[in-house]
């Protein structure tokens, strides 16, 4: 049995990530292939005390927080029922939401990237995506996006901060270009658009499939 594919969509929040992965499992689907669609932080114990925290419900510092996540992380992959090292080896084709690169950038805004990478140095081992999109929007867009989807924004949503995170991801990108498949897409257009973009990208993973 052939392995699945993992394909990560990055960017900073309202950037459509969600969007576009929703579109891109369903044409993965319509060509009759197997999909695990996911997002982190998870669902699960860690992951749901994450999204409270990031919902202002409780406090923590920034260093324990990106722990957090990196220990959500972990089970995401791992867990013996539902992790995504046994749906990949399955041979299923597994897009996420967000993975370690969203801590690279967001959390090395307030702490060392290097210690951000450290800390999550075992899901890199663990499994790596074939390849990782990031949707480039500029801050001012996702914003509006943002503001028009929700009555109140997440921890990390501010202006500022977002636009620092933007800049962490490129650092992120130059600093392991040698080990990391990543593309750049354009996010501005329409859903439609951005989508046609991104299957540009991903098509050639699926060749063994006929595409």
């Amino acid at each position: 049995m052939d392995k699945g594919r993992f394909i990560v969509f990055e960017g900073i929040d309202g950037s459509g990530k969600s969007t576009q992965l929703k579109l891109l499992g369903k044409r993965l689907r319509e060509r009759k292939l197997k999909v695990h669609e996911t997002a982190e932080p998870t669902d699960q114990p860690i992951g749901a005390l994450v999204r409270r925290i990031l919902r202002g419900e409780l406090q923590c510092v920034d260093p324990a927080l990106a722990a957090l996540f990196a220990a959500d992380r972990i089970q995401h992959l791992a867990d013996p029922n539902t992790g995504l090292l046994k749906l990949i080896k399955e041979g299923v084709h597994v897009i996420c939401d967000r993975y370690y690169f969203s801590s690279y950038a967001y959390h090395s805004v307030h702490a060392p990237m290097e210690w951000i990478i450290q800390a999550n140095s075992l899901s890199a081992q663990m499994l790596k995506p074939d390849l990782n999109l990031f949707l480039d929007v500029p801050v001012e867009v996702c914003l509006q996006r943002l503001s028009a989807s929700r009555d109140n924004l997440e921890l990390y949503e501010a202006e500022a901060n977002l636009a620092a995170v933007r800049e962490k991801y490129f650092e992120a990108f130059s600093r392991l270009k040698q080990n990391e498949a990543v593309q750049i897409i354009d996010g501005r257009g329409s859903p439609e658009e951005v989508a046609e973009a991104v299957w540009q990208a991903v098509g050639h993973l699926f060749e063994t499939h006929g595409f």
